[in-house]
């Protein structure tokens, strides 16, 4: 069995973190492999900006530009472009702008492609958010009306709070006219738009402590403004929770489009929009599965794959992806975001191995 063992040293200090990461143990299906892309310190949500760079959030204050400068399908430069920053989850980039989803503040680098070289200074685009790190982790796309989009968490495991807590949010690009376009998600870090509905299809963390298998994680579809998804209330589209459920009924929200597993903790979600995978890989969904913290059992730790059903309304069936990560009960990565890249591959950040793979379909 073959080891591979990146050191990754931080770019502020001499002190360096031996991480094995052993891709012989990575399983995926037949005609597809994986490789080491880039090692990055703590990689969270990913953006593809100009000339394959790839914009990297982190929980640890700094966003990263990695460079592919001759196309090989490997990193040349990791360099940190932002550092500070208040736990910098979000990453997105549009014409020209990087935009930065801190846990208060949405920041911005403009015109960033000719600013890679080094740290960078970051201009506000709204700071009134809550101050609140528990699900406190923004993830930042565009939609296709040319708006911000960004979650507002939970504060808690569970409980009532302002309204614009367990929300998505939208905003023009210079923080202005913001408005809550959902309600009852606990706790979403990663959606996407269907290529062919434009539906926004997300994930949501289900709440913890009601024992090891419910209630399930999920994902979810937002077919029109101001759906509500049951949090506090319901679970998983069926389940009342245990003291805030009384009185309420599931028929009144909007239950998910797929039930997954309790605790895996879906994060990153895309829609392959390559053409380099089978024709089988059409209209299907990746989501990163970051893991579970609280089950007897550890489940996760996997990047899964759903097929799209017909009328774009559900997931036909759905499967594992890439999944290794967890040995028996010890685990030595957790996926956190999916990327598509131009050339048909995919990126897969791992903000515990301190890497992000590249997945080809090499069949």
């Amino acid at each position: 069995m073959k080891h591979t063992t990146l050191v990754l040293c931080s770019l502020l200090t001499t002190n360096c973190v031996a991480q094995e990461v052993n891709l012989d143990q990575l399983q995926l299906p037949a005609g597809f492999s994986i490789s080491v892309y880039a090692e990055v310190e703590n990689p969270r949500q990913m953006a593809l900006g100009a000339g394959n760079t790839v914009f990297v959030g982190s929980l640890r204050g700094r966003v990263f530009a990695v460079v592919d400068s001759n196309g090989d399908g490997a990193a040349d430069a990791v360099n940190a472009i932002a550092e500070g920053l208040n736990t910098p989850n979000g990453v997105v980039y549009h014409e020209g702008d990087l935009y930065i989803g801190e846990i208060n503040r949405i920041s911005k680098i403009t015109a960033v492609d000719s600013k890679l070289s080094g740290v960078q200074r970051t201009e506000t685009v709204d700071d009134s958010l809550p101050n609140r790190r528990h699900h406190g982790f923004k993830f930042l796309q565009v939609g296709p009306d040319n708006k911000l989009y960004l979650p507002v968490g939970a504060p808690c495991n569970v409980c009532e709070e302002d309204e614009i807590f367990g929300t998505l949010l939208t905003m023009n690009l210079d923080g202005s006219d913001r408005q809550i376009i959902a309600h009852g998600i606990r706790n979403s870090v990663g959606f996407d738009w269907h290529p062919q509905s434009s539906e926004l299809w997300f994930t949501d963390n289900g709440r913890d402590m009601l024992g090891d298998d419910i209630p399930a994680c999920e994902i979810n579809r937002l077919t029109s403004v101001g759906q509500h998804f049951g949090f506090p209330y319901i679970h998983q589209g069926d389940l009342p929770d245990p003291n805030f459920g009384r009185g309420r009924s599931p028929a009144d929200f909007t239950p998910p489009v797929l039930k997954l597993g309790a605790h895996v903790a879906p994060l990153g979600l895309t829609f392959y929009r390559g053409d380099t995978f089978p024709n089988a890989y059409d209209n299907t969904l990746f989501w990163a599965e970051h893991g579970s913290w609280n089950r007897s059992d550890k489940s996760g730790y996997r990047v899964m794959m759903g097929r799209v059903n017909a009328d774009n309304s559900g997931i036909a069936e759905n499967a594992p992806f890439v999944e290794g990560w967890l040995q028996g009960q010890r685990n030595w990565g957790r996926p956190v975001d999916v990327l598509n890249m131009p050339d048909g591959s995919v990126l897969i950040s791992d903000d515990m191995a301190n890497v992000i793979y590249r997945v080809t379909y090499d069949g």
